[in-house]
């Protein structure tokens, strides 16, 4: 049994037609109502009561904030709880989101997802089937330069510095020797912001960790180690012959990915009963050069955190584009469902090698569940 979940294409920006600048009004309304609909839809599917209740929400160090929330509380709405505790630049709040982190034996974690912005946190800890689940915060962004947006704030640099030394603590990033002795001096001499400029040398620096999955390439049986970011995917495989080959997809090849649940009914021994083994699969259209297209598969529980980081390259690529040429209006996608309007000149080339086009996220569902059908990525 597979379900495809969603299905995006790379190319996700056009110009903006005068008749739908009107309707963004509405668009913004309906918006809306989705997002209390899916609310209401969660707290009920979970038969989960409002009342208050404390979250620990874990900071890249280790150390965590205790804050109250109501059971009710989206994770937008706690991401502001806890930036003001903290004293977060509200302007700055964008830059970080929340994140169900799996904190595993022998010190070793990993980011399981990234909460939508209506989802609600406390749900998600009480129905997850992870184990040693917790929410943490952590930057948003897969470009490193964007850092300078955020030095202008000591709350935010404090946040930028521990989770660039957890990075490099558990190799996530990888510094050369002599990088990593200028580090050390650097952070002995407590000089974040240096500490940070520097880190932006590192190869891996801000990437996204995945751990690690099958794949279908360079051979089918293949393992793969994924690190996201800064418009790459970087993948180290270890091939059947224990041989390990490094590669690096570009997201300017990429032209368009899909997530796809594949469930199979297991047979329990000396049971009736059936369970479901519940798997994910990312796969990606890249091309390798002559204008020829191959699928690549990645077979991964962290399948929808992947697309998230996808779409966010592209996001922040379309934002850099409009910002440097503000001659002709184009539309970018935000998280929150929202647009940024800006504009680039006719005669820039397009930065991807595809034709720019709106994608939609779709979804199979029955009449009963018709109400998904009209919700986009965007929205979500």
């Amino acid at each position: 049994m597979s379900l495809l979940i969603s299905q995006m294409p790379a190319d996700v920006v056009h110009p903006m037609k005068d008749e739908s600048r009107g309707s963004l009004c509405t668009q913004n309304e309906k918006l809306l109502h989705k997002v209390i609909f899916l609310s209401f839809w969660l707290q009920d599917t979970f038969k989960i009561t409002t009342k208050k209740v404390s979250l620990d929400v874990f900071l890249p160090d280790g150390r965590s904030i205790r804050i109250e929330i109501l059971t009710s509380d989206t994770a937008e709405r706690v991401l502001e709880i806890v930036s003001y505790k903290m004293g977060l630049s509200r302007e700055l709040i964008g830059y970080f989101s929340l994140f169900l982190i799996q904190f595993q034996s022998d010190n070793v974690l990993s980011v399981m997802k990234k909460m939508a912005e209506f989802e609600l946190p406390y749900v998600s800890l009480q129905s997850t089937e992870v184990e040693n689940c917790k929410v943490g915060l952590r930057k948003w962004y897969m470009d490193p330069s964007l850092d300078s947006m955020l030095m202008d704030c000591q709350t935010a640099i404090n946040l930028l510095y521990e989770q660039a030394v957890q990075e490099i603590e558990k190799k996530w990033a990888k510094p050369t020797e002599e990088q990593r002795q200028e580090l050390e001096a650097l952070r002995k001499a407590g000089n974040q912001t240096k500490f940070l400029e520097l880190a932006q040398k590192v190869q891996h620096y801000g990437y996204m960790q995945l751990d690690s999955c099958a794949c279908d390439y360079p051979e089918p049986g293949c393992v793969a180690t994924l690190a996201v970011g800064n418009n790459e995917i970087s993948c180290y495989f270890k091939l059947p012959s224990n041989q390990t080959q490094e590669v690096n997809f570009k997201m300017s090849r990429i032209k368009s990915w899909q997530v796809t649940f594949l469930g199979t009914l297991l047979e329990e021994e000396e049971s009736p009963q059936q369970t479901l083994n519940q798997n994910l699969e990312l796969r990606f259209q890249y091309s390798e050069g002559n204008n020829s297209w191959q699928w690549f598969t990645i077979y991964s529980k962290q399948a929808f955190l992947l697309s998230s980081c996808l779409k966010k390259m592209i996001t922040e690529k379309m934002m850099k584009l409009a910002a440097e040429n503000p001659e002709m209006q184009i539309e970018v996608p935000l998280e929150q469902g929202k647009r940024k309007k800006s504009y680039h000149q006719q005669s820039q080339t397009n930065s991807f090698d595809f034709p720019l086009r709106k994608g939609k996220i779709s979804f199979k569902s029955t009449e009963e569940d018709c109400v998904f059908e009209t919700i986009r990525e965007e929205d979500l």
